[in-house]
């Protein structure tokens, strides 16, 4: 090494630490929240089956009579989202907002009964949910996220340079010594599970990154594109599909989010009536005409409706399959019932399939329990390779002090490193810029030390 190496390496392994002690607390927190979103099914059928569980009966109601139901037993409340049962022998849900709160409220769809409500912010899932995409503070906890996940790449590819077997034996790198103690035990099983969970790691984190605010919006910008025929033809709301999702439920796959959200047009049922009547007086289609266009297309149980919002609003079918190719998101007049946008898998480009079946994949939904174990096998990689790392930091670091542990010097091609982890920064632009604020502060820093040795010299 030249003179001017140790510094551009001591810098890059100041970094390492750094943001290895800024991502842990945030890779403990989603592969905790990350376990429970992805047992929602049984532990949903565990938590509430007096809500999701019906006796079968002959003929079930209409979705209109299920509508009235709720709308007898909350008059002023606003019906946000219909949820027809995905089988026999579940219910039917409605996500309504009643007095300032969200609420699910479950009937059974053959006796017309109300079985209970739920709140719709405050359940296990929902706040799992929210705490893993944005630690329930909105934008600022996404970008937070979205830093702490792209940072979360930069380790992993600097930690496999930093422990990438060099000597003729693979233990401690490919197979922890289990007779070593101490130190040594936690160096190797940090090693060890970073090794052998480093491609199913950066998956997770890759995949995850597809949903953030910043990066992922963009490239769901520059991704996903539809034939401008699809929307050519009816009026545009100016809002996007994605507006349907929130923090605490996902409505349409990531595919649509960019879509334009078409709109009404409230004169389209009048049938030869004035121009000049009242937007008002146009009856809606019913919510059960709905379920049946929905029916006729072959969109497949385990949807859900949005209702139109406003005069130009429209019903908004999505089903954001378990299997991505029986994706489907329907847009439909709020007048005359006329689907205005039908988006299904054979739209999708490339990309766009690529990252819906790596995100079926990332949620444990593509094949079923075994899907379920796979990333459960992850989650508990993540943990024990961050809880490890924390530990081999602190029995590593200079007597005294929080700083980082002492330089190692048996790391050839740091320049390569250092190119790996700025290209990093330049795709990840969040990690671009606090590498560059880092580097400043640690400069500013450093510098001003150095001056105050050499003024105490």
């Amino acid at each position: 090494m030249n003179k001017r190496a140790p510094s551009f390496y001591n810098l890059a392994w100041r970094w390492h630490f750094y943001a290895g002690l800024f991502v842990i607390p945030f890779l403990i927190l989603l592969s905790l929240t990350g376990i429970i979103y992805l047992f929602k099914p049984q532990l949903d059928q565990l938590m509430y089956p007096e809500l999701l569980q019906v006796p079968v009966a002959a003929q079930p109601i209409s979705a209109d009579q299920q509508l009235a139901v709720v709308r007898q037993a909350y008059p002023q409340a606003l019906i946000k989202q219909y949820l027809p049962p995905i089988n026999a022998e579940r219910s039917a849900q409605f996500v309504i907002e009643a007095e300032g709160q969200g609420l699910n409220v479950f009937v059974d769809p053959y006796r017309g009964t109300l079985l209970g409500s739920q709140d719709a912010q405050n359940n296990l899932q929902a706040i799992a949910r929210q705490l893993h995409g944005e630690l329930m503070i909105g934008t600022v906890g996404d970008r937070l996220i979205e830093l702490a996940a792209g940072w979360g790449i930069v380790l992993v590819v600097s930690g496999l340079y930093l422990w990438w077997p060099r000597g003729s034996s693979g233990a401690g790198v490919l197979w922890p010594r289990l007779s070593a103690r101490g130190r040594l035990l936690w160096r190797d099983l940090h090693a060890v599970t970073g090794f052998w969970g480093s491609l199913l790691l950066l998956f997770m984190l890759l995949t995850g990154m597809t949903w953030t605010g910043f990066w992922g919006a963009q490239f769901a910008g520059a991704w996903n594109h539809f034939p401008a025929a699809m929307w050519d033809a009816v009026p545009q709301s100016g809002k996007l599909t994605g507006s349907l999702n929130n923090s605490s439920q996902q409505t349409v796959a990531w595919a649509v989010e960019t879509t334009p959200l078409p709109a009404s047009d409230p004169h389209a049922a009048h049938n030869g009536h004035a121009a000049s009547s009242a937007p008002s007086t146009v009856a809606q289609v019913s919510l059960q005409q709905v379920v049946d266009s929905a029916a006729a297309r072959g969109v497949q149980p385990g949807y859900s409706i949005t209702m139109p919002k406003g005069e130009t609003g429209v019903y908004s079918v999505a089903l954001f399959a378990d299997d991505p190719r029986n994706d489907a998101t329907l847009h439909l007049d709020q007048y005359s019932g006329a689907v205005l946008a039908d988006v299904r898998w054979q739209d999708y480009g490339p990309v766009a399939k690529t990252v819906e079946t790596g995100v079926m994949l990332h949620e444990g939904k593509l094949f079923g329990l075994a899907n379920q174990l796979l990333m459960l096998a992850v989650c508990l990689l993540v943990l024990l390779s961050a809880v490890s790392g924390l530990i081999m930091w602190w029995t590593r670091r200079p007597q005294g002090s929080l700083g980082v542990p002492p330089l190692r010097h048996d790391l050839p091609r740091w320049k390569s490193a250092i190119v790996i982890m700025l290209l990093l920064g330049a795709a990840f632009p969040l990690v671009g810029a606090s590498l560059l604020l880092i580097w400043a502060l640690d400069w500013l820093l450093l510098s001003r030390l150095s001056g105050q040795r050499l003024a105490n010299g």
